[in-house]
């Protein structure tokens, strides 16, 4: 029987939830790989982060006892839903969009107050993620407010980890899924052909795709979509009103835009972790983890690491794109990654356009998002 190692840190301490990447970046440098009843094994360290993911083998993906589609999943298993996902991404889709998505980003951008206090976060960032989720899926307008809802309500249930409030949170995410798949199924009707039509005549194998499995693949879409891309908004939005001379230079190059996001996101991470399970009893980092124990990887460490980038905090526009693991690497990385570069490529230029200045509301101090969050849970500013 092995021995439970004793704390390394404290995940939801008031030091570490009050600035997570510069207590991340402080555990990294004297514990890159630190136990937690928490969190478990967390690991800090580019090289760490890219052993585990690089190997399904001994870091398996099945951290749940509920189905998780595919995200949830190890070969061969993830293998086929995995293909069938990627399909709803292809180049063609995901360009297609682009003039929609300016027309929700221009739209959301005009309807912004100019010279006066704002909250950044609420009046722009959650409602482009809704709103471009929904439009992508081809889901009705009425299902906005519900899901900006519940996305909250979810995040406040995984925090205090409360299972049973996690599950009825889950359940009710599954009513809006049962109202869209029996639109679609009544005979005879009018249904849009849009993804969830599709995944109806999917297949895996030899069979149609369960209603549990089509419902695990929108949940897992609309939780991945929602959270980070409102992160994603609100950190770009700060760092722009931070670093005037990084906005000036973006506004007079646009075209320097999808580096710099995808660097800017690698400063402070929009998605802060995921999670693993040994399957065999292994060394990271000069650390014993045993079969079956949990891990974490913390993204915005790795992100982060001097090992890697050099001065964590330095902009640069030059990284090499594989280095960075904003959207995450091996079989797991993010189907979505490309339609999520369109979409906030798109949303930052049309920012950009139409203001003149981006910043911070005099006297006011934006309210950092906390664990399993990241970005800003406010975000005051001022455009003008």
């Amino acid at each position: 029987m092995s021995v439970k190692p004793q704390s390394d840190w404290d995940p939801r301490s008031d030091l570490v939830l009050s600035d997570q990447i510069a207590a991340y970046d402080a555990v990294r440098r004297h514990c890159p790989v630190a136990y937690s009843d928490f969190l478990g094994w967390s690991l800090f360290r580019h090289t760490d982060v890219v052993q585990v993911l690089d190997d399904h083998e001994t870091f398996s993906s099945v951290v749940s006892s509920h189905l998780s589609v595919p995200s949830g999943m190890d070969p061969p298993q993830h293998t086929a839903y995995r293909q069938l996902i990627d399909c709803h991404f292809e180049a063609a889709r995901v360009e297609a969009f682009e003039p929609e998505c300016r027309a929700i980003a221009a739209d959301l951008v005009d309807g912004l107050q100019r010279g006066r206090e704002i909250d950044l976060v609420a009046d722009l960032a959650r409602l482009f993620a809704v709103r471009i989720q929904c439009a992508y899926l081809g889901w009705p307008d009425r299902l906005h407010a519900p899901l900006l809802e519940w996305v909250r309500k979810n995040h406040e249930a995984t925090l205090a980890k409360d299972t049973k409030v996690m599950e009825a949170i889950a359940l009710e995410f599954d009513g809006y899924i049962c109202d869209l798949l029996a639109e679609r199924r009544v005979n005879g009707g009018p249904v849009p052909e849009d993804i969830t039509t599709v995944l109806l005549r999917e297949r895996i194998g030899d069979r149609p795709l369960s209603h549990e499995e089509i419902v695990s693949i929108l949940r897992n879409w609309t939780v991945g979509e929602l959270g980070t891309i409102t992160a994603c908004v609100g950190i770009l939005a700060h760092y722009f009103a931070e670093n005037p001379a990084v906005q000036q230079r973006l506004r007079e190059g646009m075209h320097l835009l999808p580096a710099a996001i995808d660097e800017i996101l690698r400063l402070h991470a929009p998605l802060i972790s995921n999670r693993r399970v040994a399957t065999r009893s292994v060394e990271i980092g000069g650390r014993e983890i045993a079969a079956g124990e949990r891990i974490t990887v913390i993204w915005a460490s790795a992100n982060r690491d001097e090992a890697v980038f050099g001065d964590p905090d330095e902009f640069r526009l030059d990284r090499l794109l594989e280095e960075n693991l904003l959207y995450g690497r091996g079989i797991h990385v993010c189907p979505g990654a490309e339609l999520a570069r369109l979409e906030l490529r798109v949303l930052v230029e049309e920012l950009l356009n139409r203001t003149r200045w981006i910043a911070l509301a005099p006297g006011r101090q934006p309210i950092t998002a906390v664990y399993p969050a990241s970005g800003f849970a406010a975000l005051p500013m001022q455009l003008s």
